[in-house]
């Protein structure tokens, strides 16, 4: 019956035909990349003989209505990779795991997904539920005694949004279609398929089923009423502020909100998601983590929170008490958290750009607030707008200057940075994992155009090498005339977790060419940084990394040996250990990446970036 879930998944047209199990073609266009799941990522083991048979038969008749198999020697490479695929189409691919074991496999990755709202379909088989061979299917090995897990589920079902057993092919895809549903629906996310393999191994009658009748659900707006208070309240304020965080899933959202802060005279923009590329930072009104996010949270009279999960951390800085909030989010709640609440004014559930295009819609069309915008006074504020946000840029600048020493200076993350953005292709996607270095990182590299800027979902480290890949395979399908240049930024812990012989195995046999910038501090710096910010004169502040049990002392792995060994020689090493190998070494990467084969670069950070990337 595998056979009849992979049709499911990806076939282009409503057709059955017969074989061991029938293969029923079902148009999936509401889900997959144009007439289907474009790519499944794979680990098979012993639960899987029935999908074994299905590519063994596309590999030798294909059809056009089959996924793309990708073979992923590690789960959480695999659904890393599909996370990423998701992040740039908003459509959802499909991950194939080994029972319980490979379900566990899939790790941190399932946080970020889930998170992340990463659409992902996850099916694991069961162990056998019969052991004298009474259905075809039954257990013929060792491992399915041990493997019998009383509930296979609960491993991830806190993460998913769906979760449910294949008990029956004859219901096969309206079970698989169902999942999609939650996986498309917002908020959206992984779900998780199971079967044991006497249901894949079922034989089927083809029955009829209408793929039309399983779309996602539609997302709502905001009411009228809520329409014009907000477009109100932004515009009188004094101070307003809209803080963002996952807007820019959707690229035509950061479109319609730098129309918005275009036509609201000193309104000014928070990025703190910073999952995605939510608004432009060459725009004014964008603010900058290090040069005055916290005064402007403060100050500001009336703040719109539009889809995000951490608008501020309250033991740091929260807006002022008299401050109108309203908090517009497609999950306002945040019902996978077990706490969250601000002090917002009104709350509605809404979708983010609806929301946007009705207050753009609002604005334009009222005589009364096209008046007050054109006054002297919101013209002022735009210039002081433009102005300040000219000075942040200086000061960015300066902070880049290269440091004493001449060529043999060691090099810090803003020079880097900076460098990188001066030589890497204007249109460079970044997939960045740098922790306690992503701020100063992101300050210099400004990323400005929607669909750029990717940053795991949640917590999980070790996601964006294997999310490059995703990201990659994805762009270079919706733009096969322009082939995407993606850079992978990561810290070196950050790479260890990614499981990068995984991931660079995978890079250099399915020809999917990346650049990877290992951030080398020697280690882990967010566990003492954690510590700082609970206890700053505590004695983890003297104390070394290797003292602290976080860092490699003076052995630290060669990474981009890992790397080449792991490509048999198609992935190309670099290291950088001043600041005069910079330059010379990141072109010749993007060389190396734009022929054709990947590239890792191997960054040691000079000793005073203690908070340097984990």
């Amino acid at each position: 019956m595998y056979e009849f879930l992979f049709p499911v998944l990806a076939s282009a047209k409503l057709i059955s035909t017969t074989g061991n199990t029938l293969l029923p073609q079902l148009s999936s266009k509401h889900y997959g990349m144009c007439a289907g799941v474009k790519y499944c990522f794979v680990n098979l083991g012993s639960d899987h003989p029935s999908i074994l048979d299905a590519i063994a038969q596309n590999s030798k008749e294909p059809n056009g209505r089959f996924p793309n198999i990708i073979t992923c020697p590690h789960e959480m490479v695999a659904l890393s990779m599909a996370d990423g695929f998701a992040r740039i189409t908003n459509k959802p691919q499909a991950v194939i795991v080994h029972v319980d074991v490979g379900t566990q496999a899939l790790g941190p990755a399932i946080h970020n997904a889930s998170c992340g709202r990463a659409p992902v379909l996850i099916f694991a088989g069961l162990s056998p539920y019969t052991l004298e061979g009474e259905i075809r299917g039954s257990r013929s090995e060792f491992i399915h005694w041990l493997q019998d897990v009383p509930d296979q589920k609960a491993i991830v079902s806190q993460y998913c949004r769906y979760t449910a057993e294949i008990k029956t092919g004859r219901n096969v895809k309206q079970l698989v279609n169902r999942a999609l549903q939650f996986a498309m629906s917002d908020p959206k996310g992984p779900v998780y398929l199971m079967g044991a393999r006497e249901v894949m191994e079922q034989e089927l009658e083809p029955y009829a089923f209408v793929q039309e009748q399983w779309a996602p659900v539609i997302n709502g707006s905001l009411p009228d009423t809520a329409i014009t208070e907000i477009a109100e309240a932004l515009i009188q304020a004094e101070s307003p502020l809209i803080v963002v965080g996952f807007t820019g899933r959707h690229q035509e959202s950061v479109i319609e909100l730098v129309r918005l802060a275009d036509r609201v005279k000193g309104l000014r923009v928070f990025d703190a998601g910073t999952t995605e590329l939510s608004f432009p930072f060459n725009h004014p009104a964008c603010i900058s983590p290090t040069t005055g996010s916290a005064k402007y949270l403060e100050a500001a009279d009336c703040i719109v929170v539009l889809d995000c999960d951490v608008p501020w951390m309250p033991t740091q800085h929260k807006p002022r008490p008299d401050a109108r909030i309203f908090h517009v989010d497609i999950d306002p709640l945040k019902a996978q958290m077990s706490l969250f609440y601000i002090p917002a004014t009104a709350r509605y559930r809404a979708d983010s750009l609806a929301a946007l295009r009705q207050l753009n819609t609002y604005v334009s069309s009222s005589s009364a607030l096209i008046a007050t915008l054109s006054s002297p006074a919101h013209a002022a504020r735009w210039d002081a707008l433009v102005q300040s946000h000219s000075k942040t840029l200086d000061t960015i600048a300066a902070k880049a200057d290269p440091p004493p020493g001449g060529a043999d200076a060691s090099v810090n993350i803003s020079y880097l940075s900076a460098r990188l953005r001066a030589i890497l292709p204007p249109e460079t996607i970044y997939v960045t994992e740098a922790v306690t270095n992503h701020v100063r990182m992101t300050e210099q590299l400004q990323p400005s155009l929607p669909g750029t800027w990717f940053t795991k979902g949640a917590g999980g480290l070790g996601w964006s090498c294997g999310a490059a890949l995703g990201i990659k395979l994805a762009a270079d399908h919706c733009t096969p005339e322009k082939k995407a240049f993606v850079c992978s930024i990561t810290g070196d812990g950050s790479f260890i977790f990614s499981l990068p012989t995984t991931v660079y195995w995978i890079s250099a046999h399915y020809s999917i060419p990346t650049l990877t910038i290992v951030l080398n501090n020697g280690g882990w710096a967010a566990p003492r940084h954690s510590a700082k910010l609970v206890n700053a004169e505590g004695l983890a502040q003297e104390s070394t990394k290797e003292e602290l049990a976080i860092g490699f002392g003076g052995l630290p792995p060669d990474y981009g040996a890992v790397a080449e060994a792991a490509g048999r020689g198609r992935i190309w090493k670099g290291r950088v250990e001043r600041i005069g190998d910079v330059d010379a070494v990141i072109t010749q990467a993007v060389n190396v990446v734009n022929g054709g084969k990947g590239a890792v670069v191997d960054v040691v950070l000079g000793m005073g970036e203690v908070d340097g990337g984990r």
